[in-house]
């Protein structure tokens, strides 16, 4: 069976945006090339999950690919991506040039290829995020693996936002916790939090292909699923108003200042806040919504361009 794949050049900050437009234009397979990713890691760092020195990569910028079957028509397709990547300025997301090129594809192995460059990760002190056709035996009695099918567009543990996050989460979970994970992507902060302790977890996204695409990664994680919720919501349209120990978003900085003033009745009194997906020039501004709204800055986290926040909802205690 051949293929074709139509190419978005981009940037980096708009990754995930541009393969979560391509995935939902019908695409079965995401490929990204993302410069970013030689930026930030090294390629002799033992956390890096992609094997630099057999893959060609850019100098800058980003190209995510999306795959279709060569019997269809992409012409509606083209235009509907091209007007939606446009549009993510929008958002406040930089995704220049926003070239979108078509490529056939003649091996049909294109789905399986790929995953000769992946390879089990250590993201945190005690956090393992592994393929799942790989066999990983933990070097640490109190590691957890995170199983999840990187194929899926939706957050694999290395982007620099999501590995913000899952330290994070390793630092703030201390057992029993009720937890809200706001635009869970594939889940991978949902399992994380459910392996380190987490009571229960309730987990949204408003892309009904992410909510299938995390919860497939949920059953592939059976020392975690006991416990975990996923359902489809706009931000927190259809969360009960039930307060949580640590409420958790990893999203675009103007969805979470949307997000921050709702936030109060759905955390505990002390309730740990943790953010991310916050890029450098968007930093002050969250960090000072959050003192408006009565949270108290815990840690303020950086990886590359990126800042992760964890917070708390101020008490008595704090006066």
């Amino acid at each position: 069976m051949s293929w074709q794949q139509i190419i978005v050049e981009t940037q980096s900050e708009a990754v995930e945006a541009v393969s979560n437009i391509l995935m939902e234009a019908g695409a079965q397979g995401i490929q990204i090339e993302d410069a970013a990713d030689v930026d930030n890691f090294e390629p002799n760092d033992p956390t890096v999950w992609v094997d630099w020195d057999q893959v060609e990569h850019l100098e800058q910028g980003a190209k995510v690919a999306g795959f279709f079957a060569s019997d269809v028509n992409l012409v509606e397709i083209i235009a509907e991506i091209k007007q939606r990547v446009q549009q993510l300025e929008t958002f406040g997301l930089n995704a220049f040039p926003g070239l979108v090129t078509v490529a056939g594809v003649e091996d049909a192995d294109w789905a399986t290829e790929w995953q000769k460059y992946y390879h089990p990760v250590r993201i945190t002190r005690y956090l393992t995020v592994v393929p799942d056709w790989e066999e990983y035996q933990p070097t640490d009695v109190r590691e957890h693996q995170i199983i999840l099918d990187p194929g899926m567009a939706f957050g694999t543990g290395t982007h620099p936002t999501t590995r913000l996050m899952l330290q994070a989460l390793e630092m703030t979970v201390r057992g029993s916790e009720k937890v809200l994970d706001i635009g869970t992507g594939s889940g991978v902060l949902a399992i994380a939090a459910k392996l380190l302790g987490a009571k229960e977890v309730l987990a949204t996204d408003i892309d009904e292909v992410a909510v299938k695409s995390a919860q497939s990664n949920v059953d592939l994680n059976p020392k975690a699923a006991e416990g975990i919720t996923i359902i489809a919501s706009d931000l927190l349209e259809a969360v009960p108003e039930q307060p949580v120990d640590i409420f958790v978003a990893n999203m675009l900085s103007e969805v979470l200042e949307l997000l921050i003033p709702k936030m109060d009745q759905y955390i505990a009194p002390a309730g740990k806040i943790l953010l991310s997906g916050i890029y450098y020039d968007k930093a002050t501004k969250i960090t000072e919504l959050l003192a408006e709204h009565g949270y108290l800055l815990d840690e303020k986290m950086q990886l590359g361009d990126w800042y992760g926040l964890i917070a708390h909802k101020a008490s008595a205690e704090d006066k």
